[in-house]
């Protein structure tokens, strides 16, 4: 039997709880305190805390980890502050790889061009002769030149998706920016197939990155039969480090009729190959699109364009329908829905199943962005969780330039409504949207505590700040309600998974501004040290 011992700091438990020293034993607590000092004789690895804090791992309860390994391994788009530098590195990296059939990049800011529209002449100037696809920072619009929109056959004649749109020009053709998968999947399908090696690397890289950052359990947010075979590649190849959910995403119009038995034998696939490491018990739903690019369904329409209230990407009708067929399969249903429009679709869709099933399965809201007052309660009554990527609330270009302009200040100060939900007695998880935004659970602690940019900009709406044993445990213990899984973790009660992270100091010395610059200096999976 392995015995490690972690002494001489403080060891966050649970909110209101801490100790002074942690013992594990075979990967399972066993001991706080004095209890766990007197192991330390039998132990193999007693680890000196030396007064910094020691808590659970962290649960993502949003992310895309593939994704955000696939960012590693094409151009690097992300994290650039003009468009001529973002540019630069397009160009850079279709230079350096001549034999690359498509040009492809993950993460661009959308705020760099006016209303977030990107022209595909851009691109045309700096590779005229191959595809370029890339996609903004949302994920839920992509920038393409000339050669690509000629591949996908789009033209000024293609009709717009009913769950997308395809920005056009005053002269009637398409200008190079596509929203949401109604639009740029018909791009994204020409892709070629990540190679298996690719796959692996993809992996290790989310692996490496959630190591680092004490992240030890996430929830896939969006999962292909091509994510799948990533997942599976990486986990017999003894890459994958964290343990994951996994959730099939489901389509409209009549497409998840024929995906949900599919579905189901990808799960039979999870548990049977990865058992320790993945499962597979949602399905992913997008109810709308995001804000900022006008394509989240909204109840009033939006200020800079009275006629539109957004993308509902499924008929309220059929998401309440599908909905209630996922519950039936026995299958978790994690909806996306950003605008007020589409969180009260999901509602209802949550209430249904309900009403026929007697359950919703622990139904999942993503994001939750714009809540209507009157929607409010509904989270607590449904026993719905509210998973919100808190790094999200503050006054950052995203708002600044694109989400305050299309809603109003009125509407704009609802945004993120984490405290008031929480404390009407809501479920809350926090979760990252990785690669979307970092995956670093400290960054979104310290903005869900203070709503204030790394600039010193807010607080943004102050009455929606949380303590920091509050953001702690809807990034923890939260995360594991949503899961299902409080009795394995979101703690560090005895008996649960030596889940653990180690931080760079006592957290809870830091000032609130400075929690965001906590560092981790060591992850443990199960008792194993995987960082650090």
């Amino acid at each position: 039997m392995s015995t490690t011992v972690w002494r001489n700091g403080s060891v966050w438990i649970s909110a209101g709880q801490s100790t002074h020293a942690l013992a594990a034993r075979d990967g399972v607590i066993v001991a706080h305190g004095d209890d766990a000092l007197a192991l330390i004789d039998q132990a193999h690895d007693v680890i000196d805390l030396d007064g910094k804090t020691l808590g659970p791992g962290f649960g993502d309860g949003h992310a895309h980890p593939v994704f955000g390994g696939i960012e590693t391994l094409f151009a690097p788009v992300r994290g650039h502050d003009t468009l001529e530098h973002l540019l630069a590195a397009v160009k850079k990296w279709a230079d350096e790889n001549p034999d690359a059939e498509w040009v492809r990049g993950e993460g661009y800011d959308p705020s760099l061009a006016p209303r977030g529209e990107f022209d595909a002449k851009w691109l045309d100037d700096i590779v005229p002769d191959r595809p370029v696809v890339l996609r903004g920072m949302d994920y839920h619009t992509a920038w393409v030149n000339t050669a690509a929109l000629e591949r996908a056959g789009i033209t000024g004649s293609t009709p717009q998706p009913i769950d997308g749109d395809i920005a056009m020009r005053p002269d009637g053709t398409p200008m190079g920016t596509l929203r949401e998968w109604g639009a740029w999947g018909m791009v994204y399908d020409l892709l070629p197939p990540l190679s298996k090696e690719q796959q692996i690397i993809a992996v290790q890289a989310a692996s490496a990155a959630f190591a680092s950052c004490g992240v030890t359990w996430a929830q896939d947010a969006w999962v292909s039969p091509e994510t799948l075979d990533a997942w599976l590649a990486g986990a017999h190849a003894g890459v994958l480090t964290f343990r994951a959910n996994l959730a099939w995403l489901a389509e409209p119009e009549g497409k998840w009729r024929d995906a949900f038995p599919t579905f189901s034998e990808f799960k039979a696939c999870v548990d049977r190959e990865a058992p320790e490491l993945l499962t597979g018990g949602t399905i992913k739903f997008f109810a709308d699109g995001v804000l900022e690019g006008g394509t989240a369904a909204v109840l009033e329409p939006y200020c800079d364009c009275p006629t539109s209230h957004g993308i509902p990407n499924w008929r309220r009708e059929e998401l309440i329908e599908a909905v209630a067929e996922c519950v039936a399969l026995g299958f978790q249903p994690h909806i996306h829905a950003i605008g007020d429009a589409g969180v009260r679709n999901a509602l209802d869709a949550f209430e249904n199943a309900i009403a026929i099933h007697g359950t919703a399965n622990n139904p999942i809201m993503a994001h939750c962005q714009l809540v209507d007052e009157q929607d409010m309660d509904r989270y607590r009554e449904l026993g719905v969780i509210a998973n919100f990527e808190p790094l999200w609330a503050q006054l950052e270009a995203e708002q600044t330039v694109l989400t305050i302009p299309r809603l109003g200040q009125e509407r704009a100060d609802r945004q993120y409504p984490i405290a008031t939900l929480l404390r009407s007695g809501a479920k809350v998880s926090f979760g990252s949207d990785w690669p979307v935004t970092s995956p670093v659970p400290m960054q979104g602690i310290g903005i869900a505590v203070t709503r204030t940019t790394d600039h010193g900009v807010g607080p943004w709406v102050p009455s929606e700040c949380l303590t920091l044993d509050e953001a702690l445990t809807a990034y923890t213990y939260g995360v594991a309600v949503q899961a299902g899984e409080t009795q394995a973790w979101g703690d560090l009660a005895i008996g649960k998974r030596a889940d653990v992270v180690l931080f760079d100091t006592d957290i809870h010395s830091v000032t609130p501004f400075d929690l965001r610059k906590v560092g981790v200096l060591g992850t443990w999976l199960g008792g194993k040290r995987v960082f650090g």
